[in-house]
């Protein structure tokens, strides 16, 4: 199963968007203009749908309704958010997950289902509220979604959503991994370690060579990458680095370099390939690594998700832009406007054809979309 398309109404920065996404998607744009928003939209469908999880948790672990609900929208179709994908399975058959919720009116003021509907192939399979709800409006507090008892036509698509992976990465978090929060799938890297020590011994150790194979590229004096437990129990990555020394020195993940670590963690999460239903999203990646490493993460990110899975990141990056595979149909600009963030497609913006022609490549043509105007009188203003 695959996302085909996103849409989200009255999210976050947005009034409305529409997004096509393919294998890859990049999403650049200015400081604050929603890039992290627009990832935490797949995110939120996750955590409805995760063992759990759920509408009303979603929302409380997001500070509740308010602070998901866009801003700019007033009184515009009356205070309800809107999330809506379309998928596509490994059977070639088209799914719709609609859903919109809003505050009750009165009473706790909790969230309430508006408006929920599964399709295949354009055949409605439920559409709520139903004649059920209206007999008992307390299952609008919940989505089919993650009922059990209720998603058994549709329940692909809760298991898809459950798969997504957000990541963002923080070197200090994985060192210090009693800083994050509790679960494997802590989206700062507290349960990588974890995550690596529960796999499979035979396949974490075919993992961690390809891995130390590819860091020798980048960081030539590292070799012998492998897990390990200290006395406690508690694992640890080590590998030997070569010294002056005629003893190669052993050092762990507390002695890595902050790109280091961010590289082996980004290496091992592409490449979990248990699962043609695999969706990483990632927060601007190229931090801390080298402008050579980062110009080859869109490479990087093709091959170890192609045909198996699907890349969704934001980023600041006018090295990954450069990549001249890098299609105009893969890349989306957010522009912060008065009513709300606008998302265009590069394939949409006026002239971009002419300006490939004249042989300027992505960053060049999106940098002026994706900085302040104001910019440049930053460090004058702290004078």
């Amino acid at each position: 199963m695959r996302i085909e398309h996103l849409s989200v109404k009255n999210w976050r920065n947005f009034k409305s968007a529409e997004i096509s996404i393919g294998n890859r998607l990049f999403i650049v744009g200015p400081n604050a203009s929603g890039k992290s928003n627009l990832l935490d939209a797949l995110r939120f469908l996750h955590d409805v749908a995760k063992t759990g999880g759920g509408l009303q948790q979603a929302l409380q672990d997001r500070g509740g309704l308010k602070r998901v609900r866009c801003l700019k929208i007033g009184h515009f179709n009356y205070g309800w958010v809107g999330l809506k994908i379309v998928l596509k399975d490994d059977d070639n058959s088209q799914w719709t997950y609609e859903l919109h919720f809003k505050s009750e009116p009165g009473g706790k003021h909790r969230p309430k289902v508006t408006k929920e509907i599964v399709q295949k192939d354009a055949e409605e399979i439920i559409k709520r509220p139903n004649e059920a709800d209206e007999g008992d409006p307390e299952l609008l507090t919940q989505t089919a979604l993650e009922q059990v008892g209720s998603n058994q036509e549709f329940r692909s698509i809760a298991g898809f959503l459950r798969g997504v992976c957000y990541m963002h990465l923080v070197p200090q978090i994985i060192r210090h991994y009693e800083l994050g929060q509790e679960g494997n799938r802590d989206p700062f890297g507290a349960g990588l370690l974890v995550d690596i020590a529960k796999t499979n011994e035979r396949v974490r150790n075919s993992r961690l060579k390809k891995i130390n194979e590819a860091l020798r590229c980048a960081i030539p004096q590292i070799e012998d990458l492998v897990l390990s437990q200290d006395e406690a129990g508690r694992p640890h990555l080590q590998a030997r680095f070569k010294t002056w020394r005629p003893r190669k020195a052993f050092q762990d993940e507390r002695d890595f370099s902050d790109g280091t670590l961010r590289l082996i963690g980004l290496l091992w999460i592409l490449g979990d390939g248990t699962s043609s239903n695999h969706v990483v999203l990632l927060e601007e990646p190229e931090l801390s690594l080298h402008a050579a490493v980062v110009r080859q993460l869109p490479t990087i990110l093709y091959r170890m998700t192609k045909d198996r899975g699907q890349v969704i990141l934001s980023t600041h990056s006018g090295e990954m832009l450069k990549d001249p595979g890098l299609g105009v149909n893969e890349v989306i600009v957010l522009q912060p406007e008065y009513d709300g963030t606008t998302v265009t497609s590069v394939a949409d913006l006026p002239n971009i054809d002419a300006l490939l022609t004249a042989d300027l490549n992505l960053d060049e043509i999106l940098e002026p979309l994706t900085r302040s105007d104001q910019v440049n009188r930053l460090s004058r203003s702290l004078r």
